[in-house]
């Protein structure tokens, strides 16, 4: 198709017009021309935003959309028009699917029922068979079907030799293991972080220790393979500061934080909303100023929204029994904007693409025009209507957000609000 953006300030680093407020004509699904006025002479199709900024393409390093088995919590199709809603122009999806995702016929299943979406879909296959933490899943094979990366979603692997295994045999072809931050003999039985508010909730706690106890354990192991490791989702001031050590040995690591684990400490767990309920569990005010901390020195590489729709029968019990999880794709954008700048947002929400594989379009003449279209002043308070999931499970309910997504424009479609 053909569009003509009118008045955008383009927040892009590596574009010559980072900063400036253009317009910015697209032809066949690439960027044609950009110039402070572009004459309207052919009728394109004008789109015109209030305070309209864009960016390259946002990245979610960790969605689950439910679809194969879980379809009552979300369908690949109503995710990912989540996603674009929310400005994602790419995502990679978990295998936290029934059955999982393990084979390279299950990434073909994915990866066809997206095809033709504005927002592309990078499978990541399960580590293990069935997640099973037991056999290597068929990691190669998988990743010749497209898989980005490979992961046993929220499920940390108990046994050290087969992380080892599995770095060194990925080793071989480029591949991305991801291991989950949890030592689960530490955590036992524990549903919230192990501290002054767990005792006073009279709620079993799961200690900093578990998380902390794993990194240190896959680090290790990591030196020893010189493999290629993410850790997912870190949440503790000791986790930044170990994986802090491991970059300035040259290890090849990278790690996430989820948004929310940014915004809201184990004291949110007063009223035992169960939307609070996720999982690494969210931690003390001096842990979210280290994560803080560790996303501005880069010591963590990317955030993600760890969007996990859940429907109301696995949310609204008792918070022992309640799984865990919490939607965060539509307030990923705002909560970030909250806490950060906006050109340091868009960076965090663009800077995992090169750790799992995926092309970068700056916004320049004669690139494929991949772009998120944004508002970053848009100051409001998120509500239920502003969840496009179908399962409504978000912690960001009731919490003023600045900033909102309009949309995105990618692989030659606009998806807008």
């Amino acid at each position: 198709m053909t569009l003509l953006i009118k008045s955008a300030t383009i927040v892009d680093s590596k574009s010559d017009f980072h900063n400036q407020t253009v317009d910015i004509l697209i032809e066949d699904g690439k960027i044609s021309q950009i110039s402070e006025t572009i004459e309207n002479t052919k009728n394109y199709e004008e789109l015109t935003l209030e305070n309209l900024h864009v960016s390259q393409g946002w990245f979610d390093s960790s969605v689950s959309f439910g679809e194969p088995g879980y379809e009552d919590r979300e369908t690949i199709a109503n995710g990912l028009k989540t996603a674009a809603l929310s400005g994602f122009t790419d995502v990679a999806v978990n295998s936290n699917t029934h059955p999982v995702i393990d084979c390279n016929t299950d990434i073909s299943f994915l990866k066809a029922k997206s095809f033709g979406n504005a927002v592309n879909l990078y499978p990541v296959g399960a580590l293990t068979r069935n997640s099973e933490g037991v056999d290597l899943a068929e990691l190669y094979d998988m990743q010749n079907a497209g898989a980005v990366a490979f992961y046993d979603y929220q499920k940390p692997i108990s046994n050290p030799n087969l992380v080892k295994i599995a770095l060194q045999y990925a080793g071989n072809f480029g591949g991305l293991v991801l291991s989950f931050p949890q030592e689960s003999k530490i955590t036992g039985l524990g549903v919230m972080n192990e501290h002054i508010t767990s005792t006073s909730l009279g709620l079993k706690g799961n200690p900093a220790l578990a998380e902390e106890l794993q990194i240190a354990r896959d680090l290790f192991i990591l030196e020893y393979t010189e493999g290629k490791l993410h850790i997912p989702t870190i949440s503790t001031a000791k986790s930044v500061d170990l994986i802090r050590k491991a970059k300035a040995k040259n290890l090849n690591v990278t790690c996430s934080v989820a948004v929310h684990n940014l915004v809201f400490s184990d004291e949110s767990l007063v009223g035992f909303d169960t939307n609070f309920k996720v999982l690494p569990p969210l931690r003390t005010q001096e842990d979210i100023e280290a994560l803080i901390e560790g996303l501005k020195d880069g010591t963590i590489d990317m955030v993600t929204s760890d969007h996990n729709p859940l429907d109301i029968e696995h949310k609204k019990v008792e918070f022992d029994h309640a799984q865990y999880g919490t939607t965060g794709l539509e307030s990923a954008f705002g909560a970030l904007n909250s806490t950060f700048t906006t050109k340091k947002t868009v960076e965090l929400l663009t800077k995992g693409k090169d750790r799992f594989g995926i092309e970068n379009h700056p916004i320049k003449v004669g690139e494929t025009a991949c772009i998120t279209l944004f508002n970053p002043d848009d100051t409001y308070t998120f509500s239920s209507e502003d969840i496009i999931a179908t399962s409504k499970n978000s912690c960001f309910v009731d919490h003023k957000l600045k900033g909102k997504a309009y949309g995105i424009f990618a692989n030659n479609q606009l998806v807008i609000k």
